[in-house]
Formats: C-alpha cells, structure tokens, sequence
C-alpha cells in the first residue's frame, strides 16, 4: 500500500488524500518552477510543471498541479500575488 498525504485548502475547506509519492513529484516541479519564473500565471505554472513531468507521471497533471499548489498556500508555502487575474504566484521567502 502507498504512503498519502492529507492535503490542506487555504479557505480552510476540505482537502484531498493523494499519493505522498506523485504529492512530492508535483511539489518539486511546482517549488522548481517558481524559482525560476516567480510571478507565473497558473496557466504558465501548470503547462510548465507538466513539461517537467509530463513523461514519467500516471495521472492528470493538471489536477494535482491545482491540489498541491492550494496545498502549498494553506502552508504559506505558495502565495497569490495582488488577488488579481489571472491568478499569478510566487514562492514566499
């Protein structure tokens, strides 16, 4: 059986139980991604990530990109910048 990790939601809402594994996978590209261009879109952040990992990762990119990085803002990991749109992000320091 896998290892899963309970994720969190920043509005305080329920999160999802995923794969510690594809978790951490997600979190890398997604922490690598923002290092190298803080200040992406999310469409930029998840069309990015999905390069990184695209060829080795079973399951929809796409929607991990989306429960990771809510994550990763309810751990003050991950900020919005401005609440503007599009939705832009940033690695808080």
């Amino acid at each position: 059986m896998t290892e899963r990790i309970q994720t969190l939601h920043p509005a305080g809402k329920n999160g999802v139980n995923i794969d510690k594994g594809k978790y951490d996978m997600v979190r890398q590209a997604i922490e690598e991604t923002l290092q190298e261009q803080p200040g992406i879109t999310f469409s930029g952040l998840t069309d990015t990530v999905g390069e990184r990992i695209g060829d080795v990762f079973d399951g929809s990119v796409g929607w991990y990109v989306v429960s990771v990085k809510l994550d990763l803002e309810a751990r003050g990991v991950v900020e919005r910048i401005d609440g503007r749109s599009p939705q832009r992000l940033r690695l808080v320091k």
